[in-house]
């Protein structure tokens, strides 16, 4: 996973982004504030968390798939299975 070892501190920060952004949810559901006011930030939430998968991914086709080096061509399979695996689970 040389791909997300690399950025680890980037992805590391915005997950501890994504971690305020989903505590906003709850101390607004807690506070009873507006539907409206929940309903945004937990979308805002759901933007962010999406936008990390998207990173992740891209780095995964990126390092897998298109410039696998010296990795053999079952590699490459592989990472294909996982690519499709995990893009049906995100769009369930």
């Amino acid at each position: 996973m040389a791909h997300t070892i690399q950025d680890k501190k980037r992805v590391t920060a915005r997950i501890g982004r994504i971690r305020g952004q989903l505590n906003a949810v709850e101390r607004a559901v807690l506070a009873d504030k507006d539907c409206f006011q929940i309903l945004q930030t937990a979308a805002a939430c759901r933007g962010a968390l999406s936008g990390l998968m998207a990173e992740i991914l891209e780095g995964h086709i990126r390092y897998h798939l298109l410039d696998p080096g010296p990795r053999q061509r079952a590699d490459r399979r592989k990472a294909a299975r996982e690519v499709i695996a995990i893009a049906n689970a995100f769009l369930k």
